[in-house]
């Protein structure tokens, strides 16, 4: 007789590798997410309106419109396109003026902007002869040496004062001695001349010293090519007394190599034409 057996319930669950399998089905993948479409953000478009401002240079754009370099107090030195400009009958045509206080306005997005309206402001004298050489050299001045849209609004009310000034025949040589410095502050280039780097103190009167470009005032070394200056003259150039001769002296000099350096070498066109007139 037969012993029957009662199969344990893991014993229905053992695989017979003898016998076929049907293939394990995969697991049921969820339906990927939609996925966002990536939307470029239009860039704003940058208004400026009745902003105070100068035309430092211009050039011709196309046939009938011009490229204008301008300084204005709040944005600084800006590239705009005057559309039309060189019509014969556009409002633009008179008011795009060197030396002329204006009310700009423009638009746009890319680097050089348009410009939508100039006014005349008025409230300056003309220059003329000896100062008009002198107003295109702080324009050179200007283009060579602001980074665009870099606002300086000290420096340009300076600028404004020293256009008036210009234009009152004032000292020629005095007036431009001080823009150079205010500049050279503005940028960030100069800072305190009057403070030795090496002692940590003021200047002596009657010493001698170089004002590095990039370091600051020390003494002087025999192997010095820098002008040497006194202390008396930094220290009459930081109080912006120009009465003595030889702080004119020295000063004219010492400008003239700073600026250089900073300029990279680069040659200013309308210096050296003051230079063979006025011997600034």
């Amino acid at each position: 007789m037969t012993t029957m057996l009662n199969e344990s319930p893991l014993a229905s669950q053992v695989v017979d590798p003898a016998v076929p399998q049907a293939p394990a089905r995969a697991p049921a993948r969820k339906p990927a997410a939609p996925r966002a479409r990536s939307r470029a953000v239009p860039e704003k478009e940058h208004k400026v309106l009745a902003q105070p401002g100068f035309v430092l240079h211009s050039y011709p754009y196309k046939e009938t419109s011009l490229i204008i370099d301008v300084f204005s107090r709040d944005h600084g030195r800006v590239a705009l396109v005057a559309k039309g400009a060189k019509r014969p009958h556009s409002k633009l045509r008179g008011a795009l003026q060197t030396f002329q206080p204006l009310s700009l306005s423009w638009s746009g997005k890319s680097e050089v902007r348009t410009l939508t309206d100039a006014e005349w402001v008025g409230g300056l004298l003309p220059l003329e002869k000896s100062a008009l050489l002198c107003g295109f050299y702080l324009n050179e001045l200007l283009v060579k040496l602001l980074a665009r849209e870099d606002a300086h609004p000290a420096l340009f009310d300076h600028y404004v004062a020293t256009l008036n000034k210009l234009a009152h025949g004032e000292n020629a040589p005095i007036v431009l001695r001080q823009f150079e410095r205010l500049l050279l502050k503005q940028t960030g280039v100069a800072g305190n001349w009057s403070h030795c780097v090496v002692s940590g103190k003021t200047v002596q009167p009657d010493g001698i010293y170089v004002v590095d470009p990039e370091q600051g005032t020390r003494p002087e070394r025999i192997s010095d090519r820098a002008p040497k200056v006194s202390g008396k003259t930094l220290l009459d150039m930081e109080r912006e007394d120009y009465s003595d001769p030889t702080t004119q002296l020295q000063s004219k000099f010492l400008m003239r190599y700073l600026l250089s350096h900073h300029l990279g070498g680069a040659q200013l066109n309308t210096r050296q034409i003051l230079i063979d007139l006025m011997q600034l």
